[in-house]
């Protein structure tokens, strides 16, 4: 009875080490195994088989990992403070370096996002902030995936979502856009009348032309006058008339 039992447990153990021997990795994950302490392969897809008691295997996931990074603290060159916010997306292409070279690849690719978040925007103006996001967007992602490369991470996008504002500066912002908008309607004010200026110079002088241009004038003038009803009555005065008089005086 006693070695039935004994036989019993036996079967048992054998069956339960050879299970563990088998591991089943997904189509995105792969299986860095380790053989005495030892780096040996990277296995997976599918069925993974290892030698109990010598091999051990950590798993790693290839799809894409969005980074949520928190809400820092920024100094703009312009001596502006912004918190500014942002996500990653990142992957793993190198398992190996992955668990190799770095403890937590997910912790510390999210602290280098903070670091290298507030280092490039601090370049930065507070005007390229709101007006150039593409391009620091691209600043960023080239920092990052520079420094990740050693960890077999790739960055694939990182995208800045809010820059928030205090109210003095909202204020002050605010102001500035308002001036900016006189700015431009007096500018287009001006550039009216240059070209309102210009047009008058090439009537009087198609005027000059024809001496009885003028007078067609002064009649359509009159004619314009004589609709609104009124009894103003104008005699036109030639103004070499009065240049004439200048000179006598």
């Amino acid at each position: 009875m006693h070695f039935e039992l004994s036989f019993i447990v036996l079967v048992v153990l054998l069956i339960g080490l050879l299970l563990s021997a088998f591991r089943i990795l997904r189509e995105y994950q792969r299986g860095v195994v380790f053989q005495l302490g030892r780096f040996w392969r990277v296995k997976g897809p599918g069925l993974v088989i290892l030698i109990p008691g010598l091999q051990q295997m950590v798993r790693v996931d290839l799809r894409t990992i969005v980074l949520d990074v928190p809400t820092q603290d920024v100094i703009s060159r312009d001596n502006v403070s912004v918190k500014v916010n942002a996500v990653v997306y990142f992957r793993v292409i190198d398992p190996q370096k992955a668990i190799i070279q770095v403890e937590d690849y997910f912790a510390a690719t999210s602290q280098l996002a903070q670091t290298t978040l507030r280092a490039v925007l601090g370049k930065h103006e507070l005007d390229e902030m709101l007006a150039e996001r593409e391009r620091l967007n691209s600043d960023i992602r080239q920092v990052l995936d520079a420094q990740t490369d050693a960890w077999g991470i790739k960055v694939a996008n990182v995208e800045i979502k809010h820059v928030d504002l205090d109210e003095s500066m909202v204020r002050a912002i605010a102001k500035q856009a308002e001036a900016e908008r006189e700015r431009r309607a007096k500018v287009i004010h001006a550039e009216g009348e240059l070209q309102a200026s210009e047009k008058l110079m090439q009537a009087a002088e198609v005027l000059n032309r024809q001496s009885g241009a003028m007078q067609l004038r002064y009649m359509q003038t009159l004619s314009n006058i004589a609709v609104d009803k009124n009894s103003t009555i104008i005699f036109p005065l030639p103004i070499e008339l009065l240049q004439g008089l200048n000179k006598q005086a």
